[in-house]
């Protein structure tokens, strides 16, 4: 993949971007996703979560605020999230 050049991106970095991760509901789910997103911003912290349970409470909606520095950690955060096997969809 290519890198786009800075002129191009339509984020500025670094700025805070919300990602949002829905997977099946699991006591477990939020904690798991937390953990990921430390890997790529150490100053992510739980109350930079929101948390929606599905109508029917069988999946569960995150919306974690990262602190993106590039766009070469947010592709990798998102390849890391939708890669894990609790995560069913990421935008």
């Amino acid at each position: 993949m290519e890198a786009i050049p800075r002129s191009e991106s339509l984020i500025e970095y670094p700025s805070d971007f919300p990602i949002k991760v829905m997977g099946p509901t699991h006591i477990e789910f939020a904690t798991t996703i937390i953990d990921v997103v430390l890997g790529f911003d150490p100053t992510f912290h739980e109350g930079r979560m929101e948390a929606r349970p599905s109508p029917k409470g069988n999946y569960t909606g995150l919306t974690v605020m990262v602190r993106a520095t590039s766009r070469e950690q947010l592709d990798a955060l998102y390849m890391a999230l939708s890669a894990h096997p609790m995560v069913k969809i990421v935008m």
